[in-house]
């Protein structure tokens, strides 16, 4: 491996020192951390990590290689990766190459040797902000001068960026459930868990406008994850209106918080939002706790929404929302990841949950 210099800089002035792993270059990107153990796979195909640059906070990544079925969509679309220890010699069986060739493979650029325990603390206290890697420029002031004249994401729509081109069908069976997937940078295991839960699902465009999806009669639509900020959406918001009391729904993540809006409510920016796979969350119909994965910088103000919907599941970590059901129509969301599994099945009752709507409302 070339042990070329690397530095990280963030918008704060505070700079690290390291290693460069993946391509060689430059990326720029709001600087996050994830508390996961493992999955980086899972994460670094996570579309809703768009215009980010992901620190894992467990010290060795790499360690079970790269395989070709944990992917939650066709690429890479993290800006950047940042681990204290990464792995040069994985031991796996479904193993097909290291971590780092698969870096290099899709461009991206990353650092390793850093103290990531002091990374993680400074975006705690200060809040996730932006950052710069680059293997060319290793003059620490030049990169921090050029960083703190780069805006952030509040009010990007990175969302047009991750999203299918045209409709598709995930699967052909003879399933009993219709469902429409409004994709907002929609991770495939959402895909498979519907599918196992007896949809058929096609998929489509963020920008596809409510009459066209009502013109397919699904029995159900669901809200996908995404990147971003959910304010920036306003296509997706306005057709979610339009959907509205007409057909059940269920929203995930960006789907939660677009939902959000599209009722009415505001949503806020966490000072450095929740990322990975040990968020507890109470289900407040049982007094259930989940061990839930999550990735997201942005939260619904379950006030402003004035009760048209009922409080649902709340982070016990910060309190914040978790979950909501409206109280007149079939709709409900959540603001985590029920096919992400960490738990590992904890969460997996939402879509049975959803496909018991869907039988009700088509009854």
């Amino acid at each position: 491996m070339n042990l070329k210099k690397a530095i990280l800089a963030l918008a704060d002035g505070t700079t690290y020192n390291g290693i460069s792993i993946g391509a060689d270059g430059e990326t720029i990107g709001e600087v996050v951390f994830n508390t996961s153990m493992t999955g980086y796979q899972e994460i670094l195909t996570d579309p809703s990590y768009k215009g980010q640059i992901v620190t894992m906070t467990y010290p060795h990544i790499g360690n079970y290689g790269i395989n070709e079925e944990d992917v939650e969509s066709s690429r890479p679309h993290v800006s950047g990766f940042i681990v204290k220890e990464l792995s040069l010699h994985p031991s796996n069986w479904r193993s097909h190459k290291t971590l780092n060739d698969y870096l290099k493979e899709n461009n991206i650029v990353g650092i390793q040797g850093i103290d990531t325990r002091s990374l993680t603390k400074r975006l705690r206290e200060k809040g996730s902000q932006m950052g710069i890697i680059s293997t060319e420029d290793v003059k620490p002031q030049n990169l921090i001068d050029r960083i703190k004249s780069v805006h952030g994401l509040a009010g990007v729509d990175l969302v047009k960026e991750v999203t299918c081109d045209k409709q598709y069908r995930w699967n052909n069976g003879g399933e009993s459930f219709p469902v429409v997937v409004y994709d907002f940078g929609a991770k495939w295991n959402i895909l498979r868990s519907l599918v196992d839960s007896g949809c058929n699902v096609t998929v489509v465009p963020a920008s596809t406008r409510a009459e066209d999806v009502m013109a397919m009669n699904p029995a159900g639509i669901v809200l996908s994850n995404g990147p971003g900020d959910p304010e920036a959406v306003t296509y997706a918001i306005e057709n979610v209106k339009k959907l509205i009391g007409r057909k059940p729904i269920f929203g995930i993540c960006l789907g939660h918080q677009i939902l959000g809006l599209a009722l009415g409510g505001k949503t806020f920016k966490l000072k450095f939002g929740h990322h990975g796979g040990n968020q507890p969350v109470m289900d407040l119909s049982t007094r259930k706790v989940e061990i839930t994965a999550q990735n997201h910088n942005f939260a619904v103000d379950i006030d402003s929404l004035k009760g048209e919907v009922e409080l649902t599941h709340v982070n016990l970590n910060d309190q914040t929302v978790e979950g909501m059901r409206h109280k007149s129509y079939p709709i409900f969301s959540v603001q985590y990841h029920p096919e992400a599994s960490p738990g590992p099945h904890d969460s997996g009752y939402l879509f049975d949950r959803f496909v018991t709507m869907m039988k009700v409302s088509n009854a």
